[in-house]
């Protein structure tokens, strides 16, 4: 399954190459209500795009496209409401 999983640094992403394996790392947002320590959400997630960044805005994040099974792109989704998601290279 695809993911689309917006990721807090944009300048980490545009490091990542389709094909590469990250693992995808949750914060908590204390503005969000979120508290806690961080958590990783995905193991070992295959890169399978990296779209276009918004250039306008940096600080929004920046899109990656995740191949991962259903039940990690239900985690990674509702993490990305509540946490700041942040990529590791395997």
């Amino acid at each position: 399954m695809s993911a689309p999983v917006r990721i807090a640094d944009a300048a980490t992403v545009r490091l990542l190459r389709p094909g590469d394996r990250v693992d995808v790392i949750a914060a908590p947002s204390t503005a969000l209500g979120g508290g806690g320590a961080a958590r990783v959400v995905a193991r070992g997630a295959r890169v399978a795009a990296v779209p276009p960044g918004n250039a306008a805005r940096p600080d929004a994040g920046a899109l990656v496209v995740l191949s991962v099974p259903r039940s990690t792109a239900v985690a990674l989704a509702g993490a990305g409401v509540t946490s700041s998601l942040a990529v590791v290279l395997c």
